[in-house]
């Protein structure tokens, strides 16, 4: 299992870096560079996108995974966790990053929760080094992880690194998962898994930039819901 553990270590040394040289990094630097990565993340949900099969599957799976997202008050739950680890860190690290408002910095860390933890490129990743022992894509993700964690580490402070405890335990999920789920998929499942995966990608970016503050984290059970749903739509309604 490297590729995890590799993207885990990753995360961690990225945003240990970022929080602890964050006076040494530029101001505009740090304030323009999560536009960037906001941009970059709705470029990548394009590309995602446009590979769906079943429209029609790929849509419901995103509004019923929503309903069932704001069921369970995800977002909500989140941004407590959020808070309350924001404020743990500001009693312990004296220069803890305190220059976001309260909003801002909720809007920030849902957003980072979903760019490390839920991207395409890491679910498919931690899928194919299951399958095949080929862990270059996870390998590959972690170098944009480093970069994206020390910025972000810098503006969100420490609590970026314990992303990386939900981030592997997903990929390693996914990892040992690998051998029973994959045989079950087809290409039209795993087409409309990134369709899916991309609309939530384009998401986070419009509200890493700040244009508008999708639900994203509500979003997340559309996930689990759309190859089960994929699978059912070509088996009913494709001749």
């Amino acid at each position: 299992m490297i590729g995890p553990i590799v993207n885990g270590a990753a995360l961690v040394c990225g945003s240990l870096a970022g929080a602890l040289l964050r006076d040494r990094i530029p101001e505009n630097l740090r304030n323009r560079m999560p536009l960037v990565f906001g941009c970059a993340s709705m470029g990548m949900g394009a590309v995602m996108i446009v590979k769906v099969r079943f429209l029609p599957a790929a849509v419901l799976s995103l509004l019923v995974g929503y309903l069932l997202g704001e069921l369970m008050h995800l977002d909500s739950g989140i941004q407590k966790v959020a808070g309350a680890l924001r404020q743990v860190m500001e009693r312990a690290v004296k220069g803890a990053p305190n220059e976001l408002s309260h909003e801002e910095y909720l809007e920030r860390f849902i957003a980072v929760l979903v760019l490390f933890c839920a991207s395409g490129t890491g679910i498919f990743g931690a899928l194919n080094e299951g399958m095949t022992g080929d862990a270059s894509l996870l390998i590959a993700k972690a170098f944009l992880d480093l970069f994206t964690a020390v910025i972000f580490g810098a503006t969100l402070g420490l609590p970026v690194a314990a992303l990386a405890l939900p981030q592997f335990a997903i990929q390693g999920a996914l990892f040992f998962g690998a051998s029973t789920i994959y045989p079950m998929t087809t290409p039209a499942m795993l087409a409309d898994f990134s369709a899916v995966g991309g609309m939530i990608m384009l998401a986070t970016g419009f509200r890493i930039c700040g244009i508008v503050s999708f639900p994203v984290a509500g979003m997340l059970p559309a996930l689990v819901l759309v190859m089960p749903v994929s699978a059912l739509w070509s088996h009913y309604f494709v001749r």
